[in-house]
């Protein structure tokens, strides 16, 4: 197992068409010669670039039709053209579909995964261990699976499976816990659930650290307690930390992809940074930014503490 540390990463979500609200204007655009990344992005990526050790988008299906990847390779070349040379590349997949009950096809999705792997390099695939779809009807928010033992049966069965489909490793993410956002079937512990899973489908981890949060805020562990238990968690197994924006509202806790990281989200992370001693980066998730690249004021406090507190642990073995 390599342990370089590649230090800070970037991971973008982008959608066909732009994206919705907030987010207008970032993702792929159609053109005649297959598809392109949009000016704000590039205008991003131009501007903050450099600030990355490597670099990563979550897959969004173009169309409805089964994903080819002749149909997206010329819109990724083009992302990937607009960041700087070296960068290290991964994937985020969202079709694994790897906490469902139901019975669920990963062969396309791996193959289609296993392809652009060759042709980009990538490091590693993530997706979160999520329901995502029911009956071929996408959830709006990835579901946690079912916290009861026939569900971790299967869930471990889905994640053993899909790892051996892959070319490439899989890590399987912490699911979020949104109070709101999602719900939760069943009671047993979800940090120990994901322990079990690991180690019985031996797989590698990454840790949201906005999803940790959410379920530690969803069990009361709020203030000094948000570190309980945590160390019950797959550490040695984990390769990647995620932070992603978020928001404390009414004492009710928001994974909502706006940028702006939380005090606590860096807190957590500097607590996790010397427990994980397998960890490859730490990704900064969905940034916000203007049309002229820079990012949105709200975010740029602990976006550029995160970034040193990286850069620190990724030096340390240097010195």
């Amino acid at each position: 197992m390599t342990t370089s540390r590649m230090g800070f990463g970037l991971l973008m979500d982008m959608p066909w068409g732009g994206g919705s609200l907030g987010r207008r204007g970032v993702g792929f655009m159609e053109s005649d010669d297959g598809g392109d990344v949009m000016p704000r992005v590039r205008a991003f990526a131009d501007r903050h670039g450099k600030d990355f050790g490597y670099a990563a988008f979550a897959y969004q299906p173009r169309s409805r039709a089964r994903a080819r990847a002749a149909d997206y390779v010329r819109a990724y070349d083009r992302f990937f053209a607009a960041l700087p040379d070296g960068l290290g590349r991964a994937f985020h997949q969202t079709e694994f579909n790897m906490g469902t009950p139901e019975r669920y096809d990963r062969r396309p999705a791996a193959e289609f995964t296993n392809e652009l792997a060759r042709r980009y390099g990538f490091r590693w695939v993530v997706e979160d261990l999520g329901i995502w779809n029911l009956r071929g009807y996408p959830m709006p928010y990835p579901l946690p699976p079912p916290l009861t033992e026939p569900g971790l049966e299967l869930a471990t069965r889905n994640a053993a499976e899909t790892a051996a489909l892959l070319e490439l490793p899989l890590h399987v993410e912490f699911p979020g816990f949104t109070e709101g956002g999602s719900f939760v079937l069943g009671g047993m512990d979800a940090f120990a659930y994901f322990t079990r899973l690991a180690d019985d489908a031996d797989v590698d981890v990454t840790l949201d650290v906005g999803h940790l949060l959410s379920y530690q805020w969803l069990r009361g562990r709020t203030g000094r307690h948000m570190v309980e238990e945590i160390e019950a968690l797959p550490l040695a197994r984990c390769r990647e930390l995620h932070l992603s924006g978020c928001q404390i509202v009414g004492g009710k806790f928001r994974d909502l992809h706006h940028g702006v990281l939380l005090d606590e989200q860096l807190e957590l992370t500097a607590y996790l940074l010397p427990r994980c001693p397998n960890l490859l980066g730490v990704t900064y998730e969905d940034p916000m930014f203007r049309d002229d690249g820079e990012l949105v004021e709200k975010s740029r406090r602990n976006y550029w503490r995160l970034k040193e507190l990286v850069e620190a642990w990724r030096d340390e073995v240097a010195r």
